[in-house]
């Protein structure tokens, strides 16, 4: 799941139409544009999740920036992007005045949480940032990076203290202990290191998991650390003595990607791969309960001051809010989402269709910029995007190989194409919306009957991907383009 955080997150998509001032949150879309844009679809893939200490406010990291919500309506308050590039995850100071933010380069980047005006940056890490922790007194940062090492900051001058290596691992994840006396780190080798906080010195190491350890949390009472590894396991050692006390299997054996405690520390959640999350007895790690209902995995997941309410971001572009005593679901908000691969506009004019590397496909309105529908089916993303000239039907194309088409209006899916074995980068439309075109990684150019989804032919002679194809208006003239560097030009009859 961590390789996901260094991707290369395409720009977010910019639309022509007019939007009234942002004064109000409902005018999210016109938020910290960049110069000459007047609008922006979507916001961002989720990287991480956390309530103020007061409860009042959650923070919600996203590629773009960071997003503010009012716990109470769930409007968004805020949105911080500052001069940022590739956000990657997010901690927020003990006092709730200051976001540290961890970046794909390596940089380290302090916001004031009120104004977001950009602190300082914290320079020193040579690759990306996995992990960021402030200290309980909120005066020490420790980062966990790609380039195998911890980073000890000074939070108010910037000031790198200390530089932690083991063993050239790559760093997961980092958490202090309750007394700030101990930084612990999950690392890629699946070893679990506690460090001293003021020295460096390595004080021991946990072994056992199988593979990289993507969170370590220590209890809020500092007695139990629990681990969640990408080996499918949960695993529950004592903090003094470092003496293994449980194996939890969880998750289906699906990767673990983050445990926090509830405040009275009775309770951990679990968020997995298998698009759920785990409520287990701290003590006993007795499995209390799972929260169903995210479509992908989990990589987010806090729990609000008061430990009523359990908040989860998820791969499917959604924040879900659970009752953390009877587990269930509350509320839904929308609108995330990871790398966008292709855009259409409806005929109309009215509404834009997004394909998504590892999601669905998305519907969205232009003049708002609010989620209309989600497509959802088990498919690898959705690269490509076409309507029809009617605007009655969307054609996906897969990183599965399929092409799927579906009903506008009632996200009904249609039918499935399969005569193509790989990756499907280009989808059209003929103008009289009677064939299908795709052009796929095999390099051809198949050939569909657009209402009954029956291959009609194959064309050969590219020697590599076919990266798009075109219609002339007439329809009867198709074109190609490929990553053997030529344009084909094909008669059809």
């Amino acid at each position: 799941m961590k390789m996901r955080l260094f991707s290369t997150f395409l720009m977010f998509l910019l639309i022509s139409s007019l939007f009234l001032p942002n004064t109000f949150s409902q005018d999210y879309p016109q938020w910290e544009l960049p110069d000459g844009a007047i609008a922006r679809i979507g916001k961002g893939g989720i990287r991480g999740v956390q309530y103020t200490s007061d409860g009042t406010l959650l923070a919600v990291a996203s590629s773009i920036g960071i997003w503010l919500y009012d716990t109470t309506t769930l409007q968004e308050t805020a949105l911080f992007t500052g001069d940022i590039d590739g956000i990657s995850c997010m901690a927020l100071s003990p006092d709730g005045q200051t976001f540290a933010i961890g970046s794909g380069n390596g940089n380290i980047h302090l916001l004031d949480r009120v104004t977001g005006i950009p602190k300082t940056t914290l320079i020193g890490h040579t690759d990306g940032i996995f992990s960021i922790a402030f200290s309980p007194d909120g005066r020490t940062i420790a980062s966990g990076s790609s380039d195998s090492t911890i980073g000890l900051w000074n939070a108010d001058t910037g000031e790198q203290k200390i530089t932690l290596s083991g063993d050239r691992n790559r760093v997961f994840s980092v958490a202090f202990s309750p007394d700030g006396k101990t930084v612990i780190s999950g690392n890629e080798d699946g070893t679990i290191r506690l460090w001293n906080a003021n020295t460096g010195e390595q004080k021991t190491m946990l072994t056992g998991h199988t593979r990289e350890v993507n969170s370590v949390p220590f209890s809020p009472d500092g007695k139990t650390v629990i681990s969640g590894s990408g080996d499918g396991t949960i695993r529950l050692w004592d903090a003094i003595t470092g003496t293994h006390k449980k194996t939890l299997t969880a998750h289906k054996e699906f990767p673990v990607n983050s445990i926090v405690f509830s405040p009275d520390s009775r309770t951990f959640a679990s968020a997995g791969s298998d698009n759920t999350i785990g409520l287990w007895d701290t003590n006993t790690g007795e499995h209390k309960n799972t929260l169903t209902g995210h479509t992908r995995y989990i990589d987010s997941v806090a729990f609000s001051p008061d430990g009523r309410t359990i908040a989860t971001g998820s791969g499917d572009g959604t924040l879900r809010f659970w009752d953390a005593h009877t587990g269930k679901h509350t509320k839904t908000l929308t609108g995330y989402m990871d790398e966008v691969r292709s855009v259409a506009f409806s005929p109309d004019g009215k509404t834009i269709a997004t394909g998504h590397y590892l999601d669905t496909l998305r519907l969205w309105d232009v003049h708002t910029g609010k989620q209309k529908n989600i497509f959802t089916e088990d498919i690898w993303g959705a690269w490509s995007v076409a309507f029809s000239p009617d605007g009655n039907t969307i054609a996906t194309g897969s990183g599965d190989g399929m092409i799927r088409l579906w009903n506008t209006n009632t996200g009904e899916h249609k039918h499935t194409l399969t005569n193509n074995t790989q990756n499907i980068f280009s989808v059209m439309f003929s103008p009289d919306g009677r064939i299908l075109a795709s052009g796929s990684d095999d390099g051809t150019v198949r050939l569909w009957d657009a209402n009954t989804g029956i291959h009609i032919t194959t064309l050969t002679g590219h020697a590599s991907s076919v990266r798009s194809v075109a219609f002339r208006s007439d329809g009867r003239i198709l074109a190609s383009g490929s990553d053997d560097c030529t344009v084909l030009l094909w008669r059809l009859r």
